[in-house]
């Protein structure tokens, strides 16, 4: 054999870093790598994922395409893996495929109430304000005083959309849905709760900074918060960005307030432990919790309650089944040992790999993206024995394939194709770029047919 014909399903960050380390590594015969993508457009939870006025963490799709724009990589965008094409499919084409399908579920939150109307995910709600085509275009924002559980850069993200006056996001590239939502939002409160104290966050600093600068929005802490115990002042000495976090935040203790039209609230040492409502939701119910001298939490067994008439849970991400491939249903991967899926039995699965979220979990930045395609890609590449035989691995196989169930996939020049047209919407109106939102308009500007 001369050439692996290698496919990958998904093309995010993980998806493409795979890619992009496949075709580089030193190795002793060609790869041939085609990625499979379920929505018109690549680049994953970057492009619908990462909050809309986080222009430098979208800075990322510049890399990325980079490693499609090579034209060492194939993108097969618009088809879905288990109804477009199927594991038996790839068998057929391929020696060996990596799952990259990530993580877009909202992790359960096990609390009574949870499931009232007006009580949401936030994986939900940011696929809406990132314009994901697969999501209803409205979203009900109808909350004068909405709550935010968790205590990351996803909570933030989401306070921070929800308070944030709609003309300052007018810079970003949100679409005019989402535009029309945010304007007629009736919001004034937004309150945040972390069951830990304020040296215990998993927000970023950059994250912290960036909401304390929203025009128009006074940042309300509580001084019984910051009562810390020797654990904290310990973490906060010893690690910078909780040094810096704390001094973000005890900063905003001295702030005047007051003046503004809105307000975001942090609740720290408050464990949700109901939401309350008759028929929907009207009120969040917690526990104030105190240092257990380990860097947790333990209950007082005092209760307090907050006026709410919305809740999102922002308390992680969850992986989601793949058709076909063994899955991990308590924590939301396919089981694998470094990357080299495992079978029920535990044995290694043939010609099947995995990496990102669906590999490890919902945790780590772009950095840990990369560090774990490089070890499922060295196992690819030196795990020849357990390669699949492909009955017919050329190329133009795949197209043919596709094409004969009647799919419209998108390629990278179809992607190029889509780009230009959102940047031509955003030059129209003085913007730099308006996303499309729905999946036919986006199709059509990739295949080069008259859009609308």
């Amino acid at each position: 054999m001369t050439t692996l014909r290698l496919a990958i399903v998904g093309a995010g960050p993980a998806g493409i870093y795979a890619a992009d380390i496949a075709k580089k590594a030193e190795r002793g015969f060609d790869v041939s790598i085609d990625l499979f993508e379920r929505l018109p457009a690549p680049y994953g939870l970057v492009r619908y994922g990462v909050a809309p006025d986080h222009p430098r963490i979208k800075g990322i799709i510049g890399a990325l395409r980079e490693v499609l724009d090579g034209g060492a990589v194939r993108l097969f965008g618009n088809v879905d893996f288990g109804t477009d094409i199927t594991l038996e499919d790839l068998q057929q084409h391929y020696h060996a495929v990596i799952f990259a399908t990530g993580a877009v579920r909202d992790a359960a939150l096990d609390i009574p109430g949870i499931d009232l109307p007006g009580s949401y995910g936030a994986a939900d709600v940011v696929s809406w304000y990132d314009g994901h085509p697969d999501v209803p275009r409205d979203w009900p924002l109808e909350a004068e005083e909405v709550a935010v559980i968790g205590n990351g850069n996803v909570a933030l993200d989401v306070a921070r959309i929800l308070i944030k006056h709609v003309d300052d996001l007018m810079p970003t590239e949100i679409p005019a849905n989402v535009e029309a939502g945010l304007r007629s939002s009736p919001v004034t409160d937004v309150h945040v709760f972390g069951r830990r104290g304020p040296a215990n966050v998993k927000f970023t600093p950059l994250e912290l900074r960036e909401l304390g600068e929203v025009r128009d929005v006074d940042m309300i802490v509580h001084d019984e918060d910051f009562d810390y115990d020797d654990q904290a002042r310990t973490a906060i000495a010893a690690n910078k960005q909780v040094m810096v976090m704390d001094r973000i935040l005890q900063g905003w203790r001295t702030r005047e307030t007051g003046a503004a039209s809105r307000r975001l609230h942090l609740h720290w040492w408050a464990r949700p432990v109901e939401i309350l409502g008759d028929g929907r939701v009207e009120a969040i119910r917690w526990e104030r919790t105190e240092p257990d001298g380990l860097g947790g939490a333990r209950g007082t067994g005092e209760f307090r309650e907050q006026a709410v008439q919305a809740v999102y849970r922002a308390v992680g991400y969850f992986g989601s089944p793949v058709p076909g491939v063994p899955f991990d249903e308590v924590r939301g991967v396919i089981p694998n040992h470094e990357g080299q899926v495992l079978a029920e039995d535990g044995a290694l699965l043939p010609g099947v790999y995995a990496t990102g979220w669906i590999k490890r979990g919902p945790v780590g930045l772009i950095g840990h993206t990369k560090s774990d395609a490089m070890e499922t890609v060295e196992h690819v590449l030196t795990d020849a024995g357990l390669w699949w035989s492909p009955a017919h691995p050329e190329e133009q196989a795949v197209d043919d394939l596709l094409a004969s169930r009647g799919v419209r996939f998108t390629s990278v020049e179809g992607w190029h194709l889509l780009d230009r047209h959102e940047l031509a919407l955003g030059e129209h109106v003085g913007r730099t770029r308006v996303k499309v939102v729905p999946r036919d308009e986006m199709l059509a500007a990739s295949l080069g047919d008259p859009v609308a």
